[in-house]
Parts: structure tokens; C-alpha cells; sequence
């Protein structure tokens, strides 16, 4: 795993022994962080939102079946998995564990082997569902996220945007005369047009949070939160001028091609009355206008 990015596991025991007994059994492979009571593992978990959390029953300020409860019932840290390290061995704790939520439950005292079998099976697990998901939330073709991807991104930092009072801002841009193109050069050459398109969409991302995605056809977003209308008629335009300079090559070599690029442009300070139906609507009634107004231009309903 030295070439691997580690995993992170959250270690919640009072315990120092039982800390650095799992501790020097998980730490050659993976990030290893403490928390030595419920309040401290809530608050660590969702700052780090780690991949894993070994979790102990008894604790003095809150007991692991109330911070496993806390946790599945918090949407920041519900889908984290939780192994229970417990000195409790009746049927009933570990049913009652497994009701609310926990993936494992191992016993205490525990054997370095076990402990090290159990984690590894839940975190390849998680690997491989990772995997999964990520290829459901990414479009083939041209590998950027796909419109469920975005409408999940979307939500989110619409949320954020209402709590944190910033604006947000999208970029609805969609190829010109695309059809024609298609039917001009053939499919396997306005596939490649699409892809020299999405390679242009990922180049003008600045920060973490900006997400370009295919939203369907040749119609494609960029989302841009904490960035006001100034802010995002600049990256478009960045983005309309890239698009008609570039230069795509045939399939067979033979000829190049051009392309240009519509985009509707909106802003907005999101309040709780406010929707994102709406906002997109803006979005795309605003690439209509560019459309109809003579294509390869920026519209934001501004004069």
C-alpha cells in the first residue's frame, strides 16, 4: 500500500492500552486517528470522515451504542462503517450492535490476526464499492461526471450556499450545430469532438468544488460555487474562446475540424424560497437566447 494513498480508520477507545494495541497492528498500513471519548469521536468523524471507525461499547461520557446511533443518524458520517471492539460478549450486545448499524463486532481481548482480517475484509469491500459507484456517476465517453453525479453535487453545495450566504453560479453550454457535424464527419469523429470538448470543460476547473459534467447529448454544465456572476462570465468566456480555437483532427487524419461552443450563464445568492429547478431554468433559458441570437457567444439575462 506504500504507493497508495491510505485508507483512514478512527480508533474510539478511553483505553491507552487497547489504542496502541490496535494502533501497532493497523498503523503500517493505514492513517490511524484517536478519539478517547463519543463526544470527540462525533466531532472527529465528521471533520476527517474517515473510511473505517473501530468503536468501544463502554465509555464514560457515551456509550458506543449511542455514538453508533449519532452517527447513522447523521448524513455526514451515515455511510462511514463501524466495527465494534467490545469487552461485552453476550449475544444480545452484539444483535443490538448489528442492529444499529455495524458492520462487525469483535471481541475483546482480541488477537492481532483477527482484528487485521476483519478490517482489511471491510475496507476492501468499501474499495470495490467505491469503484462501483464511481463508475455509475461517470459518463463513459468522456469521462466526466454524469447528470446524476451532478444533481447529487448540485444539492449539496445549494445547501451550503443558502447556509454560508455565497453565490453559486452554472455555466449551461451546449455545442453548436452538433448534428450537422455528426453528420458531417460521423459518429466516431463527433465522439471525439465531444472529448475535446469535456478536456476544455476540465482545464477551466480552479478548486475542488467546481464540477464540470455531461448533462446528456452534446449539452454539458459547469458548476461553480462560491463564484458570482463576474467571476463566472470570465471562466466562460475562457471556455467559449478555447473551444473555437481548437483544432480536432479526424479520425483518418485527413482533415480539421472546428467547433464552437453557446452558453447560458446564471448567478445566483440562493434563499431557502429559492429552487434549483429554477435556477437551471434560468441557465438554460439564457443558452436559448445565445442560440437564437447567432450561436458561439455567452448569455447571462444581464444587458
Amino acid at each position: 500500500m506504500e504507493d497508495e494513498v491510505k485508507q483512514t480508520i478512527l480508533i474510539v477507545d478511553d483505553e491507552r492500552t487497547n489504542f496502541l494495541a490496535l494502533n501497532k497492528i493497523l498503523s503500517p498500513d493505514y492513517a490511524i486517528s484517536l478519539a478517547k471519548s463519543g463526544t470527540l469521536a462525533l466531532e472527529l468523524a465528521q471533520e476527517i470522515k474517515p473510511d473505517l471507525i473501530l468503536l468501544d461499547i463502554m465509555m464514560p461520557d457515551m456509550n458506543g451504542f449511542e455514538v453508533l446511533a449519532k452517527l447513522k443518524n447523521t448524513e455526514i458520517t451515515a455511510h462511514i462503517p463501524v466495527i465494534f471492539v467490545s469487552g461485552l460478549e453476550s449475544e444480545q450486545d452484539e444483535e443490538k450492535g448489528f442492529l444499529l448499524g455495524a458492520v462487525d463486532y469483535i471481541k475483546k481481548p482480541f488477537r492481532g490476526t483477527i482484528v487485521k482480517a476483519r478490517v482489511n475484509t471491510h475496507l476492501q469491500i468499501l474499495r470495490q464499492m467505491r469503484i462501483i459507484e464511481n463508475h455509475s456517476l461517470t459518463d463513459p465517453l468522456t469521462g466526466l461526471p454524469n447528470r446524476r453525479r451532478f444533481d447529487a453535487h448540485i444539492r449539496s453545495e445549494w445547501r451550503r450556499s443558502i447556509r454560508d450566504k455565497t453565490p453559486i453560479s452554472f455555466l449551461m453550454m451546449d455545442i453548436d450545430n452538433f448534428k450537422i457535424y455528426n453528420d458531417t464527419y460521423g459518429h466516431p469523429q463527433g465522439d471525439k469532438l465531444l472529448q475535446a470538448a469535456a478536456q476544455i470543460f476540465m482545464s477551466a476547473i480552479q478548486r475542488p468544488d467546481d464540477l464540470a459534467a455531461r448533462l446528456g447529448g452534446e449539452e454539458f454544465g459547469l458548476l461553480l460555487p462560491d463564484t458570482d456572476l463576474e467571476g463566472a462570465l470570465l471562466i466562460a468566456e475562457k471556455i467559449r474562446v478555447a473551444m473555437e480555437e481548437n483544432r480536432i483532427p479526424t479520425v483518418n487524419g485527413n482533415r480539421v475540424t472546428t467547433a464552437t461552443l453557446s452558453i447560458g450563464a446564471v448567478s445566483m445568492l440562493p434563499g431557502v424560497k429559492d429552487t434549483i429547478p429554477e435556477f437551471l431554468t434560468l441557465a438554460d433559458n439564457n443558452l436559448y437566447t445565445a442560440k437564437r441570437t447567432g450561436r458561439n457567444r455567452i448569455c447571462s439575462g444581464e444587458k
